[in-house]
């Protein structure tokens, strides 16, 4: 009989136990904790986190991704100070940044486009033209010569600001570093860079090529047209990588972690290939 309400009393406790709390419900035993990853830097390389926040949003329901778009300098400098979990920048980055205390993954490569008024009659430019128009050795299309294609004027030239990846990547892959024409316009995103061209028939400026649309002209350099093929088998040399920053000696969130094994998973990576150059 003892034994009879001793094991009673081990199961009334046990039920007490499970409805006060002490055990989980089903529900809480499988729902996944909520958690929000930041993210930000490039806005060229922004386009392409949108993609994988979309999707990798889809596929996991507790996860909250978000995305501030403010140039490379800020995502490089957001990683060490902890402002961002991942930074993005479209430019390589100097030992001096490397040494502030960042991890880097090279995620998508991605060509520049230079670009002009769908209305310009230009069709392409050597490196080195390209170079004097944005130094200010030619600042008239006619002095181009037959590159000008009968288009004269005053050129107008498009920059984007100082810290831009992108400014950055295209100023040293064609060697004015600090050299940029007094009175260049200077932009401080794509999408103004892309709408002043748009309606600027005399404006020269440059973009992601992962960004080019029918709203704009990209043009042909050294004669070879700006395109993910020729971005790939090296014959377009204008080309930098799309680098993802954690703060390096921290472990990384194990949510956040998971995020960036998918990028360079097949399933990211295919995303990487609709616009951009995939690196596996």
């Amino acid at each position: 009989m003892k034994k009879l309400l001793l094991g009673f009393l081990v199961l009334f406790m046990a039920a007490a136990f499970t409805f006060a709390g002490g055990g989980k419900d089903v529900n809480q035993q499988t729902a996944a904790k909520q958690y929000t990853i930041t993210v930000g830097g490039s806005t060229s390389a922004a386009p392409l986190m949108e993609l994988f926040k979309a999707e990798y949003e889809k596929l996991h329901s507790n996860i909250k991704i978000t995305i501030s778009a403010s140039g490379s300098g800020d995502g490089i400098k957001g990683v060490p100070d902890g402002t961002f979990e991942i930074g993005m920048s479209s430019r390589d980055l100097s030992p001096a940044e490397i040494g502030t205390g960042i991890d880097t993954l090279v995620c998508a490569i991605d060509g520049i486009a230079l670009i002009v008024n769908n209305s310009n009659p230009i069709s392409g430019l050597t490196q080195t033209q390209i170079k004097d128009i944005y130094t200010g050795n030619i600042t008239r299309w006619e002095q181009l010569g037959a590159a000008a294609n009968g288009k004269s004027g005053a050129i107008a030239v498009i920059s984007r600001e100082s810290g831009s990846g992108t400014r950055g990547a295209i100023e040293e892959l064609l060697g004015f570093q600090d050299q940029l024409v007094k009175g260049a316009v200077e932009y401080d995103s794509t999408g103004a860079v892309k709408a002043e061209i748009s309606r600027n028939v005399d404006a020269i400026g440059y973009l992601s090529l992962g960004s080019v649309d029918t709203d704009i002209k990209a043009l042909n350099v050294d004669g070879v047209a700006a395109s993910d093929p020729n971005v790939i088998n090296g014959s377009y040399k204008i080309a930098r990588p799309f680098i993802l920053m954690t703060k390096k000696g921290v472990p990384v969130n194990a949510e956040t972690q998971a995020f960036l094994d998918w990028i360079m998973s097949a399933d990211g990576q295919a995303i990487v290939k609709t616009s951009w150059i995939s690196v596996i």
